[in-house]
């Protein structure tokens, strides 16, 4: 392998260091030409694929391409890379794709107001929710040739409605992806397989965290737009600011957002590395400032009275109360309970084991209730299917209660160990129920 890549390299050294310089230049389209240089007229298509190339070349395996011989018979320097290994993408193939044509809205030029022409078209596929298209766009340009509009070309308005530059998707799509990972919580292989499920539309998990970035972006942009933001707060006089901290581990960064309750609009957020004072008073400014240009009175401050908040709110702010937050007063005020609570969900843990050998036992028993070779006695189907069935609830009944003492969800008015005793207490009565079913019990309930 390395006596391979030492002699690639070894090669692609001579080929473009030992060619020696032509005595005249290649002539450069669409350039002014210099007087004192002596071009040369560029071979056509023909000329440049006339030569067959050699596949037994040192450089045929790097998956370069040649496109053909210079004057001294020496390969032409590569332009880049193979057409299937440059592309990242690939558009939709093999499926009925509807063609969509584009036409600029004027087709007047803007500069000298006479009538453009069609200078050449751009086709480019996009999936769609409604199906895969085919974009037809004209490019238009003005023929006069003093026209500062000669040189270049426009494409449709109506282009940049269906779909961005360089995207495989439209804008139906892309709004699809953000309401369902970010409104819904979706995962990205749930919306991988539910794309190609529903609109038969493939995509890599690669190209879909992609869209979701520039998702997240655009959305982060339009939060930023003050414009919008005092339209929303047009008919608002005053206004409820809190500000928390969230870090996702010990020793990252901690980002502070500043969110408006009455809204419930988040307004800005920041990273920090610390929580001094001098750091979070700049957060402080900045939501008076905006409040200022809103035409807003703050009317209160929430946080979890940390030191760094009472102190900066009260500089920036005397005149507005500063009100403990009540999700961290209650939080604070049942730690003792907390702490209870979880002792109480560690003995509780203790008292249930077995789970996995009881799982193992009714797969070993479903493994020897499935079709034998011939010669064995088999199973009637009458007694296997409710066999089958009774496996199955055994194994719900192990998931259930795995699901329930792995909870550690809940507030301070609803301690996670108080909520795994009631559900503990809830499969406790239903199996107690499916018992008294298999006895034969037939007693009437109350």
């Amino acid at each position: 392998m390395l006596t391979r890549l030492a002699a690639g390299w070894a090669a692609l050294a001579l080929l473009l260091a030992g060619t020696p310089q032509p005595s005249v230049l290649a002539k450069p389209p669409g350039l002014p030409i210099d007087p004192k240089v002596k071009y040369q007229e560029s071979p056509s298509q023909h000329e440049i694929h006339s030569e067959p190339i050699n596949n037994n070349h040192p450089l045929y395996c790097w998956g370069l391409r040649f496109e053909g011989k210079d004057d001294h018979g020496k390969l032409w320097p590569v332009r880049g890379l193979a057409r299937r290994q440059a592309m990242a993408r690939r558009s939709p193939q093999g499926m009925d794709v509807a063609t969509v044509v584009l036409e600029p809205v004027d087709p007047l030029c803007g500069e000298c107001r006479r009538q453009m022409h069609v200078r050449s078209h751009r086709r480019r596929r996009i999936y769609s929710l409604a199906g895969p298209l085919l974009l037809d766009c004209k490019l238009m340009h003005c023929p006069h040739a003093a026209c500062p509009n000669h040189r270049g070309t426009f494409s449709p308005e109506q282009e940049l409605t269906l779909a961005m530059p360089r995207w495989l998707i439209g804008w139906d799509v892309f709004c699809w992806l953000g309401h369902r990972r970010f409104a819904r919580h979706w995962s990205v292989p749930q919306l991988r397989a539910e794309l190609w499920d529903s609109y038969a539309i493939e995509l890599s998990e690669d190209a879909l965290e992609d869209y979701l970035q520039r998702y997240q972006c655009m959305l982060a942009a339009r939060q930023q737009n003050f414009a919008l933001l005092k339209e929303a707060y047009a008919t608002t006089r005053q206004v409820v600011l809190s500000i928390d901290g969230l870090q996702p581990e010990k020793g990252h960064e901690t980002l502070y957002v500043v969110r408006e309750l009455g809204r419930q609009r988040v307004w800005f957020a920041k990273p920090l590395l610390s929580s001094a004072t001098n750091e979070i008073r700049p957060l402080i400014v900045q939501a008076k400032e905006w409040a200022e240009r809103l035409g807003c009175r703050i009317r209160l401050w929430m946080s979890d009275k940390q030191d760094a908040f009472v102190t900066a709110i009260a500089s920036v702010c005397p005149d507005t109360p500063h009100r403990y937050c009540g999700n961290h007063f209650l939080r604070d005020l049942a730690k003792p309970v907390l702490e209870l609570d979880s002792h109480a969900k560690v003995q509780m843990r203790s008292k249930i084991r077995g789970l996995r050998a009881i799982e193992r036992e009714v797969l070993q028993e479903r493994a020897a209730a499935q079709p034998v070779p011939d010669g064995r006695p088999k199973r009637s189907a009458t007694t296997a299917v409710p066999a089958a069935n009774g496996m199955d609830v055994v194994l719900d009944y192990c998931a259930a209660v795995r699901g329930i003492i792995n909870d550690s969800q809940g507030g301070p008015l609803r301690p996670p160990g108080l909520r795994m005793s009631e559900a503990l207490g809830e499969v406790r009565r239903s199996l107690g129920r499916n018992l008294r079913l298999k006895k034969g019990d037939t007693r009437k309930r109350c």
